[in-house]
């Protein structure tokens, strides 16, 4: 008999679980969907050892996490059902029904609710799941050649453990409801409204003026100062701290902006007294500025949260984008092999810190060494490696290969570099890259190459030679954005650059950023190099900081077999007279960084999907109901409207235009916010490359709007249903 009650009651009743169904449904298929990728990297043929691993144990974690913020939205749309029902469940006791049997009506009630949901949201899940298989092989650079049907009993799992939390918690929350509310609180609930309280217009209008400037000024903190990533270490502590009161000057005037707006809504829409006299306008004013005094904290919330996904889906998913669209010019050879000299600034530190058994055998440098002589040693031990202690050397596998030199602009024994990024921005009257500001550029400053090393890089990459006279020069960088165009600029000016008393003019009209790289990396390895004629570097004596070997595998040499014949070496220590100059620096095969790459890219985009659509559902399912809360108070107020005579369709065109400014304006907020914090985000990341975030807006456009969008057309739907029942009843009373 409960059971058929219950089930009568979530049929008659569906319009009130509509939105705690829709919710609870996207969250089993988002859940499900993205615990799958373990299962989708296997199938789509990515062969990377641990991958599969680590990105389920991430997204594992992740979604614990979501499913917190979940449980939250469970509760807080079972709170609106429960506000709506009160009266039906003190009906049942005046009929003389105990409490303990409402309990279980409503207990059955959300089981069905959460078993439908949950079946309806795994079905939609594998679905997803399958589709999602050609994504992951799309980010991931491979091919599906046996795509076959799965079913993932882990993501399963994970997902009903999820909503069993979730159904226990809005249960007991259910009951404890029941069982403390009196039952004149339970009959007489549809006619109590939630209280409002009015506030004075022209204080309400001071705090929104407040809110504005609060936001516009930390707008204007931000892109003046910037994130503070690239601070120094003892301006750090400094950048931190006004970075967080730009944080706390943008989150405070969020909040104070949309307590303001009652008033401010209703004082400008007074002053325009032929709008505001029209049809219904006025009653739709006072009824928004009713409703925004009781709801702006949580439009507050939402405006972060949305500019909190909105920002990272976007910055996170365009950042992988620039590094997969600039790995060919990050990565210009088979293999690289760094080797770092000890320089004044380092030496002692070496001594002290890293290695300070072997400080009698370390030596500052003054010249560089041949790497692909002294590129020899022994097969470390790595998981099902039987060839350990195996001897290794780099001409088993090299074709062609050059090795860069990179000196420091200052002589042996100095420590003022000749060339600096500031120097340049003052001869040509600009501002110094916000990227550089706060950094150790003009304290490095930037390297010098000699000619030779870097033509015969560029016969290596098809290019043809530059020639450069003893008086000339030319600049290199392959980071590309603010840094390439900064020494474009500056070539492309004229301007003369001074080494050691030589003054020297620019060989071309243009920084080179497509054969500038000196070493396989994953965001350029060049940030700034002068290259001189051989003739000049010999008469300088300037101080050797590094020397990278680039090499290309032989002709016809199978890239995987060659890799792994030189994956796992441990160098011999390069030593010249007994003593050690440097020590050996990064190793990177250019099949490593592009699988690395391609890793981060797709683990940023998951999760940036992730996280972002979840949030987005919560905004949306806490306006909707919300939303849907206020017109139920509201019923009334409309009934009265169709009795003196309001046309129907005025009634449900003021419903739509409340609805409306709730759901907009936080998201024009947290749009606002986005667009300052993204365009500082492009700043930074434009050192290392120009980064095009319009696909990815585009993308990041499309789901949030399905999803957001979706929300507010079903909150209106539903609210359009329950207005036009209430004015059913117009003659009932």
């Amino acid at each position: 008999m409960l059971c058929k009650l219950a089930w009568g009651n979530v049929r008659r009743a569906g319009r009130d679980y509509l939105v705690y169904l829709l919710t609870l449904t996207l969250g089993v298929t988002v859940f499900y969907a993205f615990n799958t990728v373990s299962m989708q990297v296997d199938i789509a043929g990515i062969k990377e050892e641990g991958l599969s691993e680590l990105m389920g144990s991430m997204l594992g974690y992740l979604t614990y996490f979501l499913a917190g913020v979940m449980a939250f939205l469970m509760v807080y749309a079972n709170n609106f059902i429960m506000k709506r029902r009160k009266k039906e469940f003190g009906l049942y006791q005046v009929l003389g029904m105990r409490r303990g049997r409402v309990a279980t009506i409503m207990a059955l009630e959300t089981v069905i609710v959460s078993v439908g949901a949950f079946v309806a949201g795994i079905v939609l899940g594998v679905g997803l799941s399958q589709l999602m298989t050609f994504f992951t092989a799309s980010l991931f650079k491979t091919q599906i050649a046996n795509f076959h049907f799965f079913f993932s009993v882990h993501a399963f799992n994970l997902t009903l453990a999820c909503m069993l939390v979730m159904f226990v918690l809005t249960l007991l929350l259910n009951l404890r409801a029941v069982r403390r509310t009196k039952l004149i609180e339970l009959m007489g609930a549809e006619r109590r409204n939630e209280s409002i309280k009015t506030r004075n217009p022209w204080i309400a209008i001071a705090i929104f003026v407040v809110g504005v400037v609060l936001v516009g000024v930390a707008y204007y903190r931000l892109l003046r100062d910037g994130f503070p990533l690239t601070a120094t270490e003892g301006k750090l502590q400094e950048a931190m701290n006004q970075f967080g009161i730009t944080t706390a000057m943008v989150t405070v005037g969020t909040f104070a902006l949309f307590w303001g707006l009652s008033g401010m809504l209703i004082k400008l829409l007074q002053s325009l007294r032929s709008v505001y006299w029209r049809g219904l306008n006025m009653f739709t004013v006072r009824q928004l500025a009713a409703k925004v005094n009781t709801v702006c904290f949580s439009m507050g919330v939402i405006a972060m949260i949305l500019f909190l996904a909105i920002t990272s889906v976007t910055c996170g998913m365009s950042i992988a984008n620039v590094m997969n669209e600039n790995l060919e010019r990050y990565n210009p050879v088979d293999v690289s092999q760094t080797y770092v000299y000890y320089t004044p600034e380092t030496l002692d530190y070496y001594k002290e810190y890293v290695n300070p058994s072997e400080a009698d055998r370390m030596v500052l440098a003054d010249a560089t060494v041949d790497l692909y002589a002294a590129w020899h040693g022994e097969r470390k031990s790595a998981d099902n490696n039987d060839e350990a202690g195996k001897k290794v050397n780099i001409a088993d596998v090299a074709g062609e290969h050059v090795q860069i030199d990179s000196y420091l602009s200052y002589t042996l024994g100095g420590s003022d570099p000749s060339v600096t990024a500031g120097e340049m921005c003052k001869a040509m009257g600009e501002k110094l890259p916000k990227v550089l500001e706060g950094s150790n550029a003009d304290d490095m400053g930037l390297f010098v190459t000699p000619a030779s090393q870097y033509n015969k890089l560029r016969q290596m990459m098809g290019e043809e030679p530059v020639s450069i006279g003893r008086d000339q020069y030319v600049l290199t960088c392959d980071m590309g954005g603010e840094l390439g165009d900064l020494y474009t600029k500056y070539m492309a000016g004229g301007h003369t650059l001074t080494l050691d008393g030589h003054e020297l003019k620019p060989a071309t009209d243009k920084s080179d950023e497509d054969t500038a790289a000196i070493a396989n990396s994953a965001m350029g390895s060049n940030p700034g190099t002068v290259v001189v004629a051989d003739e000049l570097l010999s008469q300088l004596n300037l101080q050797p900081y590094s020397s990278n070997l680039l090499v290309n595998y032989k002709q016809g040499m199978d890239t995987t077999e060659a890799d792994e014949s030189i994956k796992y070496t441990l160098l011999d220590n390069l030593l010249v007279d007994g003593k050690e100059p440097g020590s050996w620096g990064v190793f990177i095969t250019r099949s490593e960084m592009y699988t690395q790459a391609a890793q981060m890219n797709g683990m940023i985009s998951y999760l940036a999907i992730y996280i972002g659509f979840v949030l987005v559902v919560a905004c949306a399912a806490i306006l909707s109901i919300q939303q849907l809360s206020n017109v139920a108070d509201g019923s009334r107020s409309y009934r009265v409207l169709a009795q003196i005579g309001c046309d129907d369709r005025q009634i449900r065109h003021s419903v739509m235009a409340q609805q409306a400014v709730f759901f907009l304006f936080p998201l024009a907020v947290g749009l606002a916010h986005s667009f300052v914090a993204l365009k500082v985000i492009i700043e930074l990341v434009s050192t290392f490359g120009n980064m095009s975030i319009g696909g990815t807006v585009g993308l990041t456009c499309a789901i949030f709007l399905a999803a957001y969008g979706g929300y507010f057309l079903v909150t209106y739907l539903m609210s359009a249903g329950m207005v036009q029942a209430a004015i059913a009843t117009r003659y009932s009373e």
